[in-house]
């Protein structure tokens, strides 16, 4: 334990960078967490209609790992809340995520731009299931398969 405290603790100069940080409190349900906004901006809808959703991201150098590709956690972002998305309904909280199983196909670079769709396979009361396909929108390859099961209130709109 006492190696992972040192792990974690900063050195003067990261200490003093991270109090300059100036992070405003959100508004939920009116304004996007910093969270969100590191991890999806940038995003575009392309199509919206019931159980179906279509974006468009290009790849933007904050999501890349050390390599230069889509990081993994950046994929597995991107299935957790383009899935949500599509069983969302409008007046209800957002869903729960109860599992998710990714399937990592390929790899995307800087600046490539990424076609990611959802779509939602069945719903059984309050419990839903979506596939998201995150794929290179100029060849086609499947960078990740994404299945994502949601909890959630019960909406007939689906």
């Amino acid at each position: 334990m006492e190696k992972a405290k040192e792990f974690l603790q900063l050195n003067k100069e990261e200490a003093e960078t991270v109090s300059r940080l100036n992070i405003q409190p959100t508004r939920v349900g009116f304004q996007c967490s910093f969270y969100e906004d590191f991890a999806l901006r940038g995003i575009r809808v392309d199509t919206g209609q019931p159980g179906f959703v279509s974006c468009t991201l290009k790849v933007p150098p904050r999501l890349t790992d050390k390599s230069g590709n889509l990081a993994k956690g950046a994929v597995a972002n991107l299935v957790d809340e383009v899935g949500a998305a599509v069983v969302h309904v409008e007046g209800l909280p957002m869903n729960v995520s109860v599992d998710m199983s990714i399937s990592f196909l390929g790899t995307a670079k800087l600046n490539d731009e990424l076609e990611i769709t959802s779509k939602v396979l069945g719903q059984r009361g309050s419990y839903s299931g979506t596939i998201v396909l995150v794929r290179n929108k100029a060849t086609g390859e499947l960078i990740a398969e994404g299945r994502h099961s949601l909890f959630g209130k019960k909406s007939s709109k689906l």
